[in-house]
């Protein structure tokens, strides 16, 4: 090291305060910035890998993003429900197969999932603990959902009612975990799936209650008028889904009629697509059919254009930063007027002293732009594990 660089460095760490402020300050600076698009790019990408993995979305009219973000994400507002007849209206075109999906349900905060068993080969999940849903009543847990909850298979989960009065009388429903899934770091794994049937005695338009043809059942019965039978307002449907009462559930009106909340539909090839796409074009047409690829591509141009704004407000402030550094080393020059005609009389020439106070911001420069390169490094290598929690919390 020169003498000129010696002394230069030992006037910094006399000067730590002063050091570290400055160096902070022109991290940022440069930080700012870098770090913002990182942390962009990979929430895009994060985004993007989730509406890659879903073909098509199917639901009623109305907010395209609403219907995206609810159907992929499982936390927004669930859309405007449409008949179950939609996924079959799908699956009879020959174009693509169909899954329905029913949300809006929840237990112990995490989102309950009305969908069938093509759903997990979708999203190609698979069980670590237990078994698949099989039945009425019971459920599959994400990975997540079930470390959070501390449930595994054979414990129970009871879904949270809509409104702290169930004035219609839907009871909540104690659901049996058949299993566990593994990991996928999706928000799958904050989920809990039922099968649409399920989700659908969740909803009240299904229900079970005792054989009152039974004569045990006898004292819950009012009346009998030939062969019909008419129950006391005392007959409770059942709250729970067991191998003994199970063939006594029955739904309410035609299956095609109950309602779900989307259908995502996976298209055979491009021209089944193609042509999928154009039967849903009509003006009357109370269904829209929507590429999630193209409603993210169009969220990320809005998260773009906001991310400009930011970094031209950062270069903004980081102008005004540099401008006060700079201020800052010139009233430090002026402070250390004494200190530097001392140099001068000891024999040092005036470039010499030039090239000392030169080193110090060169050296507090240096030390700025590689912590702003430690904290890029940093924020490439956790920033996608802290944007998928943020997602998926």
């Amino acid at each position: 090291m020169s003498g000129a660089a010696y002394l230069a460095w030992r006037y910094l760490l006399h000067h730590r305060i002063k050091t570290l402020i400055l160096v902070l300050s022109i991290a940022l600076i440069v930080f700012l910035p870098i770090g913002l698009r990182v942390l962009v790019s990979q929430s895009a990408a994060q985004l993007t890998a989730r509406a890659e993995a879903t073909p098509l979305v199917l639901g009623a009219r109305g907010s395209a993003l609403e219907l995206v973000l609810a159907s992929l994400y499982f936390d927004a507002e669930p859309p405007p429900s449409i008949a179950y007849a939609e996924s079959g209206r799908v699956a009879d075109s020959e174009l693509a197969d169909a899954i329905p999906l029913h949300l809006g349900f929840r237990t112990r905060g995490k989102p309950i999932v009305g969908t069938t068993l093509e759903y997990i080969g979708l999203r190609d999940l698979r069980v670590a603990a237990g078994r698949m849903m099989a039945v009425l009543g019971e459920c599959v847990v994400g990975a997540r959902a079930a470390a959070e909850l501390g449930v595994g298979p054979g414990d129970a989960l009871v879904t949270s009612p809509e409104t702290v009065f169930q004035l219609a009388g839907v009871y909540p429903l104690k659901m049996r975990v058949a299993g566990v899934l593994a990991p996928s770091h999706t928000p799958d794994d904050g989920a809990v799936f039922v099968d649409v049937k399920t989700a659908w005695i969740i909803a009240g338009l299904g229900h079970g209650h005792r054989d009152l043809a039974d004569p045990k059942a006898q004292t819950d019965v009012a009346a009998r008028k030939g062969g019909r039978i008419t129950a006391k307002a005392s007959v409770v449907e059942y709250n729970e889904i067991t191998p003994q009462n199970a063939a006594n559930f029955h739904f309410h009106g035609e299956q095609a009629g109950l309602p779900i909340s989307a259908v995502l539909a996976r298209p055979h090839d491009a021209r089944a697509r193609a042509l999928l796409l154009g039967r849903y074009q009509a003006p009357d047409e109370p269904i829209q059919v929507l590429r999630p690829t193209a409603v993210m591509d169009e969220l990320l141009e809005t998260v773009v254009t906001v991310e400009s704004y930011a970094v031209a407000a950062v270069g903004a402030v980081g102008v005004a930063t540099l401008a006060t550094a700079g201020l800052v080393f010139l009233l430090s020059i002026r402070l250390r007027r004494r200190e530097i005609e001392t140099l001068v009389k000891i024999g040092g020439s005036r470039a010499s002293v030039a090239t000392v106070l030169l080193s110090e911001v060169v050296g507090v420069t240096l030390l700025g732009i590689a912590l702003a390169g430690l904290l890029t490094l940093a924020t490439s290598q956790f920033g996608e594990a802290a944007i998928r929690r943020f997602l998926l919390s």
